[in-house]
Parts: C-alpha cells; sequence; structure tokens
C-alpha cells in the first residue's frame, strides 16, 4: 500500500508527535508499505513556539521518506501540497491533528487530497480540544475533521472530545511503545554519565516543561519532610516551553537541594541515560490526553507515578506497574514514600514487562487499518 504520513519529522524538534511519526513510518515499512512523511518548512510562526528552536543538529533517520515542504500560515503553499498529494495518489493518508492552529493548513490540503477520488484518510488525534485554548479553535478544528474518513485517538478522554465534533468512525486505541531511543543502559554507567550518586534514590520529570505537567506540583511534593528525610532527588530533564522564572523561585523558596536540572533540548541519543539512571518516572500533570512519556517509561522498563487526569493513568495500572496519584504535592509525595518502601510492589519488574506487551506496533496498526477498513 502507499502511504503519505502527513506531520512533523526531521529535522523539527517535533517532540513525541514527530518521534511517533518516525517510528510509525519504519513500522509500516517493516510490513512492507511505500511510506512518505509530508512534514513541515515552516510549523509555528515563532508566537506560537515557546521553545528555543525548531528544528534538530541530529542526523536524519536512515531508511524514510520525508518531504519537508508545508508552511503552516501560506494558504498558497497549502494549495501546492494539497496538488502534490494529491497527483501521488497515496492509497492512504495518515494526519496527526494536535494543535487547533493546524487546522486551516491541513484542513485545506485534504479537501484537495480527497479529489482524486482514490485516496482515504485517517487522522490520529492526540487533542481535540488543546491544552491551552484560543479564539477560533473549535472553528479551525471543524474545518479540519470535515475531509477526514475515519479518526484514532490514543486516549478515552479525546474519543469522548471527538465525538462532540463528529460521528465518523473512530477508536481508541492505546499509544504505543517509544522504542526508538536505543536500549537501556546499566544504571551505574547512566549515573555516572550524568554525575550522579550510584547509590542514590532518584525520580525523573522528562520532556518538555509545561504548565499543564506540574512540575510545580512535584517541586512542592519534594519539599515535604518526608521525602527530603528519605533522600530522594529529582532529576529533571526537558526544555523550559513557558516562563522559568516561577519554577526557579519556587526552587530558591524551598531551598531544594535534592534537584539535577538538565534543562536543555535532550537528544533522542541521550534519552536512554536519564530513563536508565531514575528508579521511578514521575508525572504529576494537573491536565492530561495521553503521554508519551508512560510509553517511554516501558520501554525501558521503569515504573512509574501519574496522576489520575484526563487520560493519563489508563495505561498504568495503580499497584502492579507504579501508583495513581491525586494532582496535589501531598499524594504524590505519598505515593513516591509508599514506592520506595521495601516490597511495597511484588513482583514489580515482572508486571512492567507484562504490561508492555500491550503497546506493541503490530497490534496499534492492526486497529489503525481496522479503523479506516483497509
Amino acid at each position: 500500500m502507499k502511504i503519505a504520513i502527513i506531520g512533523s519529522a526531521h529535522p523539527l524538534r517535533g517532540g513525541g508527535i514527530a518521534t511517533f511519526n518516525e517510528r510509525m513510518a519504519y513500522a509500516l515499512q517493516e510490513e512492507g508499505h511505500q511510506v512518505a512523511i509530508y512534514s513541515f518548512s515552516l510549523q509555528y510562526p515563532n508566537f506560537l513556539f515557546p521553545g528555543k528552536s525548531q528544528f534538530t543538529d541530529e542526523p536524519a533517520p536512515k531508511g524514510l521518506k520525508i518531504h519537508s515542504i508545508i508552511n503552516s500560515i501560506n494558504p498558497l503553499n497549502w494549495l501546492s501540497v494539497g496538488r502534490r498529494i494529491k497527483k501521488e495518489k497515496p492509497d492512504l493518508v495518515i494526519v496527526r491533528y494536535w494543535l487547533p492552529f493546524m487546522g486551516p493548513c491541513l484542513g485545506t490540503i485534504l479537501r484537495i487530497v480527497r479529489k482524486n477520488k482514490h485516496t482515504r484518510i485517517l487522522c490520529i488525534a492526540d487533542n481535540v480540544i488543546p491544552h491551552e485554548k484560543r479564539p477560533g479553535d473549535v472553528q479551525f478544528t471543524k474545518y479540519f475533521i470535515k475531509p477526514v474518513d475515519a479518526f484514532i485517538t490514543m486516549s478515552r478522554d479525546v474519543l469522548k472530545d471527538l465525538q462532540t465534533f463528529t460521528n465518523k468512525p473512530s477508536l481508541y486505541t492505546p499509544h504505543p511503545l517509544y522504542d526508538n531511543y536505543g536500549d537501556a543502559v546499566p544504571m551505574a554507567e547512566a549515573r555516572k554519565k550524568l554525575n550522579l550518586d550510584p547509590h542514590g534514590r532518584y525520580l525523573l520529570f522528562f520532556g518538555f516543561i509545561r504548565k499543564y505537567k506540574g512540575l510545580d506540583i512535584l517541586l512542592e511534593a519534594m519539599n515535604d519532610e518526608r521525602i527530603k528525610a528519605a533522600g530522594i532527588e529529582l532529576i529533571i530533564a526537558g526544555e523550559y516551553y513557558e516562563d522559568k522564572a516561577p519554577y526557579e523561585q519556587q526552587m530558591a523558596d524551598y531551598g531544594l537541594k535534592s534537584l539535577h536540572l538538565f534543562t536543555d533540548f535532550i537528544p533522542n541519543d541521550e534519552v536512554k541515560y536519564y530513563f536508565s539512571a531514575a528508579d521511578l518516572v514521575t508525572l504529576p500533570y494537573r491536565d492530561a490526553t495521553q503521554s508519551g512519556i508512560t510509553q517511554v517509561a516501558y520501554h525501558f522498563e521503569k515504573p512509574m507515578i501519574v496522576t489520575n487526569v484526563g487520560g493519563i493513568a489508563e495505561g498504568v495500572p495503580d499497584g502492579k506497574v507504579g501508583y495513581i496519584a491525586a494532582p496535589d504535592a501531598k499524594s504524590v509525595a505519598d505515593n513516591i514514600l509508599k514506592f520506595f518502601t521495601p516490597g511495597a510492589i511484588p513482583n514489580l519488574h515482572e508486571n512492567i514487562i507484562q504490561e508492555k506487551q500491550k503497546y506493541s506496533w503490530g497490534v496499534f496498526l492492526e486497529r489503525l487499518f481496522k479503523t479506516i477498513n483497509l
């Protein structure tokens, strides 16, 4: 089958979305499909991009066709890209939707592609109602949805949101593993690489730092006298995607000395060190649909503490692969302490390996094709 993926890819720092698209392309190629990714020459105007750079210096993934040709703010470009993909006549377009700002651009491209009366269009919807709401969100999403034939969501909450917009075929399926960051390394090696105490107790907060991800909640939990007495320390690995001053002020106010800050963009080939160094991955989100961080943690076979918001806890069985906390500092601290109680979770590693099997790319693609009837 000839498949076009429309969404972020190298050299963009699309975070989880770019990594996901590239990994999905490899999985499709392994099943014998002909795949091309149509990515962005300009993804966001600067006022919408909160990080330091939209581009990575990492080498391009080998064996993938990536066409960086979409300009998100140029309607003439949307027409030309639409005509190009229409002429290519892929059997299937898989388009990512994560931000209503992209609705006019992607919706216009898809309307043109449909005119070839051959291509089916499937959307993987990461968010329908975004974390940070802006005027026009509803109208842009409605415009995007109209030319799409079917939808996949990776959170039941997103599926519910989607069904307020459309009754087109749609299916929830869990987020597959992020298994393209390499294998885990021995904990001692990872801690040496990061200049950490080989005998310490370490939590990991990983990913872009934004308000909804609750780093402030975790910092308040780290200020809990019980956490301090237990000698538990926190690795913060990820770039600030908003003003860092409030976080730095909070750290200073609490006088926290148990923090290890790596707040630049983390290249893909270094991700393994952060996860391998940690005892426990923490996702203290105050709002969420799903998080790819849970699937990175499963790949590296690390236990997790997540909060019971949105769909983030759907794939983390409480008391088996970690714990589910309320989105407040005391509950997060309580569960961290519970985790570090000897024998708190029997057969923890075996449980993680068992749960991990549910998130293969083969299962994901099978459900994707089922949704679009291909």
